[in-house]
């Protein structure tokens, strides 16, 4: 019912029928209220009749509408790449002349555009929208996802206007799910209009995959499959045959090896290549397919030529040794100690130990020794954890003056996998450091960016009983936090946060900031190490010989970075600074390098953390362990060690502790633990190079090092009997277990579980259920490309089962037609309180726009 702009409405109208109350009502009261008088009894009669109306209109949720004439218009615009580009600008055309052609007087259109994510392009606005050729929001293209466009128009759209979607897209989801998120956006009033994107069917290959058994017996043949797709018309120039090159590699420890390369034909439809391999030695390879066309013009995406595959064949247990590039061979008596009984020792120095999760699975242990944190990428320090609690292997952190605290490892990933904190939290022994950080600005590309990035490196490496301080210029000197050098201990968080608001100023003369700092080094007699770290270009006025003299009479030592110096004189200045007071000169020419320089330097104010002592103490057994069996008593004596933490968790065994001093839960030498599905140890002490030469003149060091490295391994086990096979297919990654006892009987009833790490170093539960005899069977999401690995647990008893899977490329680059099934779906939904949404003409290679604009 329209009154005068406002509309009644009821969404349960059906209700009404019981108005039909309000007679009987009435000649039931005839009789009852025939006792009073006419008013009163008329007055009753109007009453109930009032109320029983008012229960029923309840019940019919009456609504009283104010009907907005003004409509606003979203259009998704799917900007993903399965839809070719010519397509896409066809679709900006489309837009632009529908938001021309039919928006009319306060009517609003807006855009958003998507991918895997959607961005807003254009806002609703009461105006006329033309999109640029060029999208201007950044988008990650490799997906797509339907869902979150269509949200996001839900959030986006405005009060008070009716509102109305046109999904511009080729309807191939591959992430989140568009006819539910649909669903919700009809039920609120929303209607969706659909404009399907079609694309001629053209020559295109695709590598589907590369089919190899997920372990492998050494020595054992067997049969690599390469599964190739031609999707070209078999109508199309010579017969839809495609030319090309298919290049086979195997690929180890970073080192590719071609396998096969030959030429062949491809006509329409599927085929499979086979090659036999025969692998003689214990690792983890990967292999790889990639179709060379011809003619480039006969294959539309590049991207699914290739696909991978990996598989491990077990050997004896292989030990990955990685140590700091800066002291090639320290740990020469140790891997040659090791491969005397019988353990495989790879030695790699930091800087190529290993790039990705999968370099590190033919290794059962890994040793960090005496390698500092810088050294690693935050990637790879994640991954070296995710390795020992998701994936099983062992991981030993050996001791040094580059390792734990000492090493700038505290609040690491890799901290959280040890059995000791590296920070001091004893007040009896709190080993305290001071630095001082100057900050002056950068004229480098986003330097004071890089400061800011720097600057909380430093203080990440501090500990909480070290001392720190930030001078900056704003338009005199001045200290970033009340207190200028103060303990860091609770305030890490703000002192970060101080930083994130830091802006540096162009500071003109060295001496006032460091006189400041000067004096609130003299103010700390605790501070056993006094640093300071100088970021500049090198044009300020250089600090007088009084000031430098004093610094090196407090036993202060400044180190200086040049950024962006104006020439050789303000180099020089920065280097002359460092010398004269023991520090260390850098000059920096890309940003990225200042983490790892800013990392190194904190490490000085971590020295307190070593004790040392020439004369030598004893090790004590602290309990029984499997690592001790057949190690004499009483162990060599050792001259230092880096002082630590025991974490307060019950997992945790110390094995050996010294003696001094005296503060029993920061003298652990030796800590163990399980982390995960892994095991973790931590020696605190080094491995014979500096205080434990006696061990290796004793006749326990050959036994104590190998037990401990084996002690740490993988679990091991005899699990051919359990084969595994992994499948890709919509998004996710079946996973299918065949389990045999030794008599080759299926195995049943087993409770087979285990996780699943993705390429995002993410792990999640996976759990299979049996389908068959001896037969398990699971899946998982895979939406990203990369590779993922599965570590299974068959039961007590027996071994994990390892298995990897690659996905080589998104699906955004399988699908070759538009979806027009979910297209249609989405357009059949009828918007509540509004009408079903439209179907419109195809956007084709050849689309009219005329036709088009005419039904929108």
């Amino acid at each position: 019912m329209n009154l005068g702009g406002f509309w009644i409405t009821f969404d349960r109208p059906w209700y009404l029928l019981l108005l039909a109350i309000v007679p009987a009502l009435w000649w039931l009261g005839r009789h009852s209220l025939t006792g009073l008088g006419p008013v009163r009894r008329w007055t009753a009669f109007a009453l109930r009749s009032v109320v029983v109306a008012l229960l029923v209109l309840a019940l019919a949720e009456l609504q009283w509408v104010q009907r907005d004439k003004r409509l606003t218009v979203i259009y998704l615009l799917d900007q993903s790449l399965s839809i070719p580009a010519a397509q896409r600008e066809v679709m900006i055309d489309y837009v632009n002349r529908a938001v021309a052609e039919h928006r009319q007087g306060d009517d609003r259109a807006g855009v958003i555009v998507f991918g895997r994510d959607a961005q807003v392009e254009f806002p609703p606005l009461d105006e006329r929208v033309q999109l640029d050729k060029r999208i201007e929001s950044l988008l990650d293209r490799e997906y797509t996802n339907l869902a979150g466009a269509i949200k996001l128009a839900q959030a986006t759209f405005p009060e008070g206007t009716a509102r109305r979607i046109v999904l511009v897209s080729d309807g191939n989801q591959n992430a989140g799910d568009a006819l539910q998120q649909a669903r919700l956006a009809a039920d609120s009033g929303v209607g969706i209009d659909v404009v399907p994107v079609v694309y001629e069917v053209t020559s295109e290959v695709a590598v589907e995959r590369v089919v190899v058994p997920g372990d492998v017996r050494k020595g054992t043949p067997f049969e690599l499959r390469v599964v190739l797709n031609n999707t070209s018309p078999p109508d199309g120039p010579g017969a839809g045959v495609v030319k090309g090159r298919l290049v086979i590699s195997q690929r180890t420890d970073d080192q590719p090896q071609v396998l096969s390369d030959q030429p062949i034909e491809l006509p329409p439809g599927k085929r499979v290549f086979t090659i036999r391999e025969q692998i003689d030695e214990a690792n983890f390879f990967n292999y790889e397919a990639r179709f060379v066309p011809d003619d480039p013009s006969q294959d539309r995406l590049p991207q699914n030529n290739r696909a991978t595959a990996h598989t491990h064949v077990r050997g004896s247990g292989q030990v990955l040794l990685i140590e700091d590039q800066d002291n090639p061979g320290e740990h020469g008596l140790l891997v040659e100690r090791l491969r005397k009984e019988n353990l495989e020792v790879s030695v790699r120095t930091a800087e190529n130990a290993f790039k990705s999760l999968a370099e590190l699975q033919p290794f059962d242990t890994v040793l960090l020794a005496n390698v500092p944190r810088e050294h690693f990428s935050p990637e790879q320090i994640e991954m070296l954890a995710t390795n020992t609690h998701d994936l099983g292997a062992g991981l030993i952190m050996l001791g040094g003056p580059n390792s734990f605290g000492a090493g700038g490892w505290a609040r690491t990933e890799v901290e959280a996998a040890l059995p000791l904190d590296c920070e001091i939290k004893s007040a009896k022994v709190s080993p305290k450091g001071a630095l001082a950080l100057v900050m002056h600005a950068s004229e480098m590309a986003d330097g004071n960016h890089w400061q800011k990035i720097v600057c909380k490196q430093a203080i990440q490496a501090l500990g909480s009983e070290d001392y720190c301080g930030v001078l900056s210029w704003n338009g005199n000197e001045e200290w970033l936090w009340k207190g200028g050098m103060v303990p860091v201990r609770n305030g890490r968080q703000q002192m970060l946060a101080r930083v994130d608001r830091m802006i540096p100023g162009d500071m003109p003369n060295f001496e006032p900031g460091m006189a400041m700092a000067l004096k609130a080094f003299t103010s700390l007699p605790d501070a056993a190490v006094k640093h300071m770290i100088v970021i500049s270009d090198g044009d300020p006025v250089p600090p007088s010989n009084t000031v430098i003299n004093a610094f090196k009479a407090n036993n202060i030592t400044v180190s200086t970075v040049a950024i962006a110096a104006h020439g050789p004189a303000e180099s020089q200045q920065l280097k002359n600074l460092a010398s004269a007071t023991g520090g260390k000169y850098y000059e920096v020419l890309n940003p990225r390098a200042l983490p790892k320089i800013y990392q190194r330097e904190s490490r000085r104010v971590a020295r307190p953390l070593i004790y040392e002592d020439d004369k030598g103490f004893a090790p004590q057994r602290m309990a029984t362990h499997a690592v001790l069996n057949g190690v004499g008593d009483p162990l060599p004596p050792l001259t230092g060690f880096v002082m630590t933490t025991v974490k307060a968790n019950p997992l945790v065994e110390v094995l050996l502790a010294s003696p001094v001093p005296d503060v029993p839960e920061n003298t652990a030498l030796l800590a163990t633990w399980t982390y995960g599905i892994g095991k973790s140890a931590a020696l605190t002490t080094d491995a014979g190079a500096r205080w434990s030469k006696r061990w290796g003149e004793s006749g326990s060091y050959d036994k104590f090092f190998s037990q401990l490295v084996r002690w740490s391994m993988r679990a091991a086990g005899d699990d051919s009997r359990f084969s595994v096979t992994t499948d890709v297919a919509d998004g996710k990654v079946n996973v299918v277990v065949t389990a045999l006892d030794t008599q080759d009987e299926f195995v049943n009833f087993l409770d087979v579980g285990g996780s699943v790490v993705s390429p995002e170093m993410k792990s999640n539960n996976l759990k299979l259920k049996q389908t068959a005899p001896g037969r398990y069977a699971g899946s998982f999401d895979a939406a990203e490309a990369g590779s993922y690995f599965v570590v299974l647990s068959p039961g007590a008893g027996r071994a994990p089962v390892r298995a990897g899977v690659n996905v080589p490329y998104s699906p955004e680059f399988r699908d070759r037609s538009a979806n027009d099934v979910l297209l249609t779906q989405l357009a059949q939904l009828e918007a509540r309180g509004g009408p079903r949404g439209e179907l419109m003409p195809k956007i084709g290679e050849q689309a009219k726009l005329d036709e088009l604009l005419a039904v929108n």
